[in-house]
């Protein structure tokens, strides 16, 4: 057992507030004089369990980072969680970032930030971090985690892609398959996503305009960008022309850090490689609050 393994039963709780008669669900996990918050968002088709994989403790970025001295709020995005069922209350893009963004506030209202917050998404979450961290109402915004994310399919995806869209209530096998290859980067009783599914809401298969959107906000984010892709990804192109092609994107944050995280699926927060992605970002994120200036390496990505 490692020092770090006793840290990693932090209590976490289950904590839902009210956003206009709407509620929004999080697990929390809330640590004292905390160097920041971490306000972490989840995926399609599963929960904000993703960041707290039921009896796998290790693979838990609520527990790592609370036992680096981070609070973190994992919320259940709009139409997740509590909020499943008020869809028609988010069917814009507009509101279900309001509605994150108050949710978030309402969620923070009681906590000590630190010295500020820190955005990190997964896949399908990527877009709300994107849109709520390009604008002006996250206060002392650190810094961004992107992961499992792109702007081009992996050419193996795009034909599940088609398929998920048409029916979002539903991972088809294929889709599946693209998710969560390769079935040996998981312990046997996460593959799949076992105890952490959820339905994914309708707005998910419908994002016309999300390729001109991608490019006016990742212009917009001016703060320090940290871009992971797994070795194994199925679902974006990966590898440096993947991460090079994101950073590319980029053009107004002063530092731009790119990640291929070994041994990893799609699914880097649930995968065996979990603490050594979840380590990694964390130490960005400490840097981040404490003003670390970019490398000449990590600067001017965004001209290649």
């Amino acid at each position: 057992m490692t020092s770090l393994e006793p840290e990693l039963t932090t209590a976490v709780r289950r904590q839902v507030v009210d956003v206009h008669g709407v509620p929004a669900s999080a697990l929390v996990a809330e640590v004292p004089r905390p160097q920041a918050v971490i306000v972490a968002l989840h995926g399609g088709a599963t929960t904000s369990a993703y960041f707290d994989h039921p009896g796998h403790p290790r693979l838990s970025l609520l527990r790592t980072a609370a036992a680096a001295g981070f609070t973190v709020v994992a919320l259940d995005r709009p139409g997740y969680g509590s909020s499943a069922g008020h869809e028609d209350r988010m069917r814009t893009a507009e509101q279900r970032t309001d509605f994150a963004h108050e949710a978030v506030d309402a969620l923070l209202k009681e906590l000590e930030r630190g010295l500020g917050v820190f955005l990190w998404a997964h896949s399908a979450g990527s877009e709300l971090t994107l849109r709520m961290a390009s604008g002006p109402r996250v206060e002392d915004l650190l810094g961004v985690e992107l992961a499992g994310m792109g702007r081009v399919h992996h050419p193996r995806a795009v034909r599940a892609m088609e398929e998920w869209r048409r029916d979002p209530t539903r991972a088809r096998p294929s889709l599946r398959h693209a998710l969560w290859h390769p079935p040996q980067a998981y312990a046997p009783d996460v593959h799949g996503g076992q105890r952490i599914g959820s339905p994914s809401p309708a707005y998910e298969g419908h994002r016309d305009g999300w390729q001109e959107d991608l490019a006016r906000l990742s212009a917009r984010i001016a703060v320090p960008v940290h871009i992971t892709l797994a070795e194994h990804e199925q679902v974006w192109v990966n590898g440096p022309e993947g991460l090079c092609d994101l950073a590319s994107m980029f053009t107004g944050s002063p530092r731009v850090v790119l990640h291929e995280q070994a041994g990893a699926g799609h699914n880097t927060s649930v995968g065996r490689t979990a603490l050594a992605y979840h380590l990694r970002v964390l130490a960005f994120v400490e840097e981040c609050a404490l003003g670390v200036q970019a490398l000449p390496t990590e600067r001017g990505r965004h001209d290649g």
